[in-house]
């Protein structure tokens, strides 16, 4: 959440599988087994408007990008915007963002890895290339091995959520969570900061799509998109390709 007062893949081994094609032919009935679920991998990358296209002031930016390794976590957010914006003003309101959460907040850059707006569009966050686990400033104490979307606006209790912003925020989610993660899952975090809701050191197991308040003293991201994270999750799952 973007607050005044608040700093914000491993490769999965998969299971072997016998194939008795060519196998001797038994007689008796094989003992009954439970099938293990296919682990999923990653989705495709879905279409993302970089900072050159939405005119980032890359001269605000202090440092160079820290690089943390396998996305474990999704966090969302919200950004605080009032929600009756065209979304042809999204980028303008991305560069306000950036000049705030820079000169404003001291931070290196804007805080949030993505951004989508209310039509869906997602849009590169902070610098150091969209492909790579870029450490953001978005969760204080859990901004390594994961990724911040922020839900351009607000989502108090009984905002109507628009179905396009819950789907970019499942298309970037799912595409960054490292492999083999069920997004419906848990995943185990170390917190790296006592402001945090957990003290440093302490391991934490977090739902792998998490809200910015599992981590921290915030309504982020706001009721009525905190009620929306199942559907996030669920989305996720689909967009991601079994392994085979």
């Amino acid at each position: 959440m973007w607050l005044r007062r608040t700093a914000l893949g491993a490769v999965v081994v998969p299971l072997a599988v016998l194939v008795f094609r060519d196998a001797p032919v038994r007689l008796v009935a094989p003992e009954p087994t439970t099938a293990e679920p296919e682990a999923p991998r990653g989705a495709p990358r879905p279409a993302i408007v970089g900072r050159a296209d939405w005119h980032a002031d890359e001269s605000l930016v202090r440092e160079h990008a820290t690089y943390t390794g396998s996305v474990n976590a999704v966090f969302v957010h919200h950004t605080n915007h009032t929600n009756d914006y065209d979304c042809a003003d999204a980028p303008r309101m991305l560069r306000a963002m950036e000049e705030d959460h820079v000169a404003g907040e001291g931070w290196d850059d804007i805080g949030y890895n993505f951004v989508v707006d209310r039509c869906g569009t997602i849009y590169e966050g902070r610098a150091g290339g969209v492909g790579r686990s870029v450490r953001g400033a978005h969760a204080k104490g859990f901004n390594a091995h994961s990724v911040g979307i922020a839900a351009l606006g607000s989502f108090g209790p009984g905002v109507p959520v628009p179905k396009a912003l819950i789907e970019g925020i499942a298309k970037v989610g799912a595409w960054k969570l490292r492999p083999g993660t069920d997004p419906r899952s848990t995943v185990r975090m170390v917190s790296t900061n006592d402001e945090s809701l957990y003290q440093r050191g302490e391991v934490v197991h977090l739902h792998a799509v998490s809200g910015h308040r599992d981590t921290f003293r915030t309504s982020c991201p706001g009721d009525a998109l905190y009620d929306q994270l199942p559907v996030i999750r669920a989305e996720m799952a689909r967009l991601r390709v079994p392994r085979r």
